[in-house]
């Protein structure tokens, strides 16, 4: 992402002159957290780009998401603009409370994560959507590699999910088998439905898959905090997780120093958003049509500079 920062940096620089007087507050570069999946490397780019017009220094932190908070609160990261409640609810209420992250709000998503099938999978497993169906013709998806039991493709472990606790909960007969990147998962996908094999997988919205791939997420029991706090609430007495994962916003988080170091850029990365729309196109730009991450970064900068300078904060 090195092209990246210096590109959109460059195209930036063409729209502005001097940043405003008080802003960089410090010349100590803001970390951001980057994960495994491309749309956090494009909603990134945009972040570095915006706060390189104003003066800022950036940098990326690959990682795991795991181990962001405790990163994020001994200052080796400063903000990530993508942790989705979808699977880190928990961990993000948990953080928060335990002083690890402050969370700047919303960025604007609101995901849905979880199983899915292609359309013509119906027909080898009536009764789908419903997750009672997988019930009944687990065997379906089964491979050289799982033997008898279903196979479930998986995100990358540090994805989480608590997989391996629904399948026991549901009572489903299938084995957990992660994709180490979503790019392998994806390609993987792409092939099994050009040859209309059977495949069920870890999906999710916003992303260009969905609309590309004629499909329907598996229906679980709907998601509850009492699911995961309380094992005899729910479809299985003892056993927690025996429901969907929750829907919900993609959050923006920071360090708890951040704001005290950097409170003009912390006030812009708050006033950052992008649309479920808006943000599956970019991706597909990247993944469908072969463009480079910087690329569409720069483009986007290019095309949309009344909104993101109505981003910057501190520049009146």
């Amino acid at each position: 992402m090195k092209k990246t920062l210096i590109s959109a940096a460059l195209v930036a620089a063409t729209f502005t002159g001097a940043a405003a007087a008080d802003v960089p507050e410090t010349r100590k570069p803001i970390k951001f957290a980057v994960g495994d999946w491309t749309g956090i490397f494009l909603s990134t780019g945009i972040a570095r780009a915006v706060l390189e017009d104003m003066g800022y220094r950036t940098d990326e932190v690959v990682s795991d998401a795991s181990a962001w908070w405790p990163a994020m609160e001994g200052g080796d990261i400063d903000v990530s603009l993508e942790a989705w409640t979808t699977v880190w609810r928990v961990a993000i209420d948990e953080a928060e409370a335990a002083g690890q992250i402050e969370v700047l709000g919303e960025f604007g998503l609101q995901g849905i994560e979880t199983w899915w099938y292609p359309k013509y999978v119906e027909e080898l497993c009536p009764g789908l959507p419903d997750y009672t169906a997988l019930k009944s013709c687990s065997e379906v998806f089964a491979t050289a590699e799982t033997g008898g039991r279903g196979r479930y493709l998986a995100g990358p472990v540090s994805w989480g999910g608590n997989e391996e606790e629904r399948v026991a909960a549901l009572g489903l007969d299938f084995e957990i088998v992660h994709a180490g990147t979503d790019a392998a998962m994806f390609a993987e996908l792409d092939s099994a439905y050009a040859r209309k094999e059977p495949i069920i997988m870890w999906l999710w919205a916003p992303h260009w898959a969905p609309v590309k791939y004629e499909g329907s997420f598996v229906e679980f029991p709907a998601y509850t905090p009492e699911c995961v706090d309380d094992p005899s609430w729910g479809v299985n007495p003892d056993l927690a997780y025996d429901c969907d994962k929750p829907t919900g916003p993609v959050m923006k988080i920071a360090s708890p120093a951040a704001r005290d170091t950097w409170p003009c850029a912390i006030q812009t990365i708050e006033n950052i958003n992008m649309s479920n729309d808006e943000y599956g196109v970019l991706w597909g730009k990247v993944d469908l049509e072969g463009m480079e991450v910087e690329d569409v970064v720069d483009a986007w900068m290019a095309e949309n500079q009344d909104r993101w300078k109505s981003w910057q904060a501190c520049q009146g």
